[in-house]
């Protein structure tokens, strides 16, 4: 479903892809299928994506677990492949405990160099506290892109994405997933543009959906437009 959706972002137009935490695996695989099969990365899918994304001519931003082959440690990693190469990834800082106890902790974030952009990656909860979006915001990130699985209700987002964006003067970007599964409902979750302190952009959906946004970055005021929305199946 990821490929089909990225193929669709890039029919129609789009230079950038960026999915939702976890989009690979599930959320909550831990209790089905355990964590063995997690491997180093790139492993054989990671590569035929970033194939993908090498013949598409675009970059992507995919969230996927990843096995340290040294420590056997494993983290839940965002990669940044730049048409067809892997350029950076990012380790989320803080996994959720119960969840995400099969993760262990990742480094400070640091931006990446990709299409000619100082670019920042950030995973969910990553976003809750000011100290990461400021590392990155300090060297000098011009936009961050966050993948979040994080729900609506009593813990779900309040404001954390416009008060970084305040706080950094950087427009974040989040990709939040949708649908139901056995522990939550996601479809009111949103998916975000913030810039500025405020939410540029907010969108929905019930199903897999592929929404393009263009976003002006050399405009001061970070122009945006939503033009299309597709469901993938």
């Amino acid at each position: 479903m990821l490929e089909k959706a990225t193929r669709a972002a890039a029919n129609i137009g789009a230079q950038w892809a960026l999915s939702g935490e976890l989009v690979c695996s599930g959320y909550e695989f831990e209790p089905v299928i355990g964590t063995d099969w997690i491997k180093q990365q790139p492993d054989k899918w990671m590569r035929s994506y970033a194939e993908l994304a090498g013949e598409l001519g675009i970059c992507a931003f995919v969230h996927h677990p990843e096995r340290n082959a040294a420590t056997g440690c494993l983290f839940s990693t965002m990669f940044a492949i730049e048409r067809g190469e892997i350029v950076g990834r990012h380790r989320k800082i803080t996994p959720t405990p119960g969840s995400e106890s099969w993760a262990q902790g990742g480094a400070p974030p640091v931006p990446i160099r990709m299409d000619g952009m100082s670019i920042g990656m950030l995973i969910c909860a990553d976003a809750y506290l000011p100290a990461p979006t400021k590392l990155l915001a300090d060297a000098g990130a011009q936009i961050i892109l966050s993948s979040a699985a994080w729900h609506p209700g009593e813990w779900g987002p309040s404001g954390e994405w416009e008060a970084r964006s305040a706080e950094t003067g950087v427009p974040i970007v989040v990709c939040n997933r949708t649908g139901t599964d056995c522990y939550a409902s996601f479809d009111l979750s949103e998916t975000v543009v913030a810039y500025g302190g405020e939410r540029l952009i907010s969108l929905r959906a019930s199903r897999s959906t592929v929404f393009a946004i263009d976003l002006h970055l050399t405009r001061h005021d970070l122009v945006t437009r939503v033009t299309a929305a597709i469901e993938v199946f």
